[in-house]
């Protein structure tokens, strides 16, 4: 009997495959427990317009985080810092600042988990702070610390 997998199987397959399996096994575990559904022309049908929704929703978030992306790159942040006579700054600027500055600069949110430092910034001037927005979309940020 073939079956539409509605979570993930151990030995069967994963949600949303379709798999073979005995009679007996789809009838007595699989559908009575909510895990699977018979693949029908009905059923397969509704797989298939939840994945083209599912593909729809997915391009849409790379199109808005394309536009946050655009936006982001073409700003400019300010962080005022206290700092020594060789431009070292006291202690360093982190992601929590930076998001900080950046919602009070523009208006705009920015989770302070998304803003991505691979060290500490700990000097003044002009640095790149990469900003993930998306799994596949990622923009840089331009800091200008004073």
């Amino acid at each position: 009997m073939k079956v539409i997998l509605l979570q993930d199987v151990q030995g069967t397959g994963k949600k949303g495959q379709i798999a073979e399996v005995s009679d007996g096994h789809a009838r007595n575990f699989l559908v009575p427990k909510g895990l699977a559904l018979e693949a029908t022309k009905t059923n397969l049908a509704k797989l298939e317009a939840g994945r083209k929704a599912a593909e729809r929703q997915r391009q849409s978030e790379i199109e808005e985080a394309e536009r946050l992306k655009n936006e982001l790159e073409s700003a400019t942040i300010v962080v005022k810092v206290k700092s020594g006579i060789t431009d070292k700054i006291f202690g360093s600027v982190t992601n929590k600042e930076i998001a900080a500055a950046y919602e009070r600069q523009t208006g705009k949110p920015l989770d302070r988990r998304r803003v991505i430092l691979d060290e500490p910034i700990r000097t003044k001037g002009v640095k790149h702070v990469e900003v993930k927005i998306h799994p596949e979309v990622t923009a840089r940020l331009n800091i200008s610390i004073e």
